[in-house]
């Protein structure tokens, strides 16, 4: 018969109650982590702009999901059946408004818990009053433009509409979300500085934007840039000959350097105007599309607006360097949920 050694045999024991203690902490890290799921905030949102705002601000402290594919046209998509489901068991669901999001937003109030709140972004931070209308969002339909978070002191809005309601949602991590809104509000304003460092440096006369869509109206008006057309039109149909035509001698006489089309909307006919009235085609401008993809450092609400100034100002005779050493990184790291430092 083998003879057990004494010390081994104490080894063995303390082994196997290390392994017992190990699995029991196990399972109670999980539970620990399931509890936390389950009391998290479930908030769902729409264009990927907007999501990145709302997770600057909830960081991991909510459960957030963004129901809008980047790369597609907003104003066009269509909610899938299964996000149903989605929308049913959100307590917060954050949507552009002005009339962006009308499919999503009927599968939410359709769907949505009695308790549910939908926020309405863009309702609450312009008034009728200042709706910007213009090419592809004309008066007569009564549709204003929605694209407000290219300016950045209204993406701020948001930010803080975002906070307040939050707080009032989930009060015991309400100092938590004032918190991160102050540290985005300080990236906003160095980002709104910058943009007006750069603007300023661009040839007056060449302050003017042709896009394919209009998407730039209250970025514009924010700081005294001109949209002088759009060749998206109100239906998003292709622009008519004469109206190609038209633009082709808007840029002409007015000696502009460049007209700009967009990652996500492909643009013949942009590229074609440019051609005849010999300016440069800048097609990487972004609505909603976060550069990079989800994790990246630059994939994020300012990292979009680094990337379109820096498209867009060398292309009109300014200098963008500097926007170069902007911080656009989300107020916390995605993977620990820590603070980056400021």
């Amino acid at each position: 018969m083998a003879r057990i050694i004494p010390g081994i045999r104490l080894w063995a024991v303390l082994v196997v109650a290390l392994v017992i203690g190990a699995c029991g902490g196990d399972s109670e890290n999980t539970s620990e982590n399931a509890d936390q799921e389950n009391t998290r905030l479930k908030v769902v949102t729409t264009v990927s702009p907007i999501t990145s705002i709302v997770e600057n601000i909830g960081g991991p402290r909510i459960s957030l999901e963004g129901v809008v594919p980047e790369g597609v046209n907003s104003h066009t998509f269509e909610p899938t059946p299964s996000m149903a489901k989605l929308m049913a068991g959100a307590d917060l669901i954050i949507i552009n408004g002005l009339f962006l999001e009308e499919p999503t937003l009927a599968l939410a109030e359709s769907n949505k818990k009695d308790d549910a709140v939908i926020l309405a972004l863009g309702d609450r931070s312009v008034t009728p009053d200042e709706w910007q209308f213009d090419f592809t969002f004309p008066e007569s339909a009564g549709h204003p433009n929605p694209h407000l978070w290219p300016d950045p002191n209204l993406g701020l809005r948001y930010a803080e509409l975002v906070q307040d309601r939050l707080a009032a949602l989930d009060p015991d991590n309400a100092a938590y979300y004032a918190g991160n809104l102050e540290i985005f509000r300080g990236k906003v304003e160095k980002m709104d500085q910058a943009i007006r460092a750069a603007v300023a440096t661009v040839p007056e006369g060449n302050r003017k934007l042709l896009t394919y869509h209009d998407s730039w109206a209250y970025f514009a008006k924010q700081y005294g840039m001109e949209v002088i057309g759009a060749v998206q039109p109100s239906n998003f149909s292709q622009p008519s000959v004469r109206e190609v035509a038209e633009l082709i001698d808007q840029v002409k006489e007015l000696g502009l350097p460049a007209v700009f089309g967009s990652e996500v909307f492909s643009s013949d006919v942009l590229e074609a105007i440019a051609s005849e009235a010999d300016a440069q085609f800048i097609d990487d401008l972004a609505d909603d599309d976060l550069p990079g993809k989800p994790g990246d450092p630059g994939h994020t609400y300012l990292g979009l607006m680094k990337q379109n100034l820096t498209a867009m100002i060398p292309a009109l005779g300014g200098d963008a360097s500097v926007v170069a050493g902007l911080d656009i990184r989300n107020v916390f790291d995605g993977a620990s949920g820590a603070v980056y430092p400021q």
